[in-house]
């Protein structure tokens, strides 16, 4: 597999997460949002993914974009761990988490929509990720154990760990959510998590290295 992946990229990291977890190795191809006027939108990146985003993989003989398709197929083809719960009450929990922060939170906050927002950005960035978060707590209040959906790792854990870093990269306060807070913290201290950080990859600027 090959994974087109920029360390700062929420949503490569929950791919790299996914794999880390999975242990499926993979070499990596930086794809740099800033540098070049950003490399996703080379003729090169836009034949392996016209929407011109990270993450993409080659994997098993066709390219994949889009970071919850990826997981769902990683999830099809290599189910252990599993990420989804067979419980379909908790599944379903897990994929409405899961949406909220990849279609409610993170897209409305990502550098596409903060360039439009000018010197604006940081102020429209605390605001969407503040009302994300809290309804996001509200929701954890039920269906967290150990994790966001009981004790067992889930696509939706793979969601909020980068969700969290962007929001302490926006300088939000962490303060009024103590369950995100709690599960974060929690995930951060599992190998998968650490390794896939965007602190420890190929091409992490060494500024921001671990």
């Amino acid at each position: 597999p090959v994974l087109y992946s920029y360390f700062r990229s929420s949503c490569s990291w929950r791919v790299r997460i996914a794999l880390a977890l999975k242990g499926i190795p993979y070499d990596v191809v930086p794809v740099n949002l800033l540098k070049d006027g950003g490399q996703q939108f080379s003729a090169e990146f836009k034949a392996m993914n016209p929407m011109q985003q990270v993450p993409a993989l080659k994997i098993d003989g066709i390219n994949l974009s889009q970071s919850l398709a990826i997981i769902h197929y990683l999830e099809d083809t290599r189910p252990n761990p599993r990420l989804l719960p067979q419980d379909p009450k908790k599944r379903a929990q897990v994929r409405m988490i899961a949406d909220h922060i990849v279609s409610g939170i993170q897209p409305l906050q990502n550098m596409s929509v903060l360039k439009q927002m000018g010197e604006k950005k940081t102020e429209w960035a605390q605001k969407c990720i503040t009302s994300g978060f809290q309804a996001l707590e509200q929701t954890l209040k039920h269906t967290a154990g150990r994790y966001c959906v009981g004790d067992e790792v889930s696509m939706a854990d793979l969601c909020l760990v980068p969700q969290v870093f962007n929001a302490e990269r926006f300088q939000v306060d962490m303060g009024p959510y103590p369950t995100i807070t709690r599960i974060n913290r929690a995930l951060l201290e599992l190998e998968a998590f650490k390794v896939s950080h965007p602190s420890r990859q190929p091409d992490t600027p060494a500024d921001l290295r671990a």
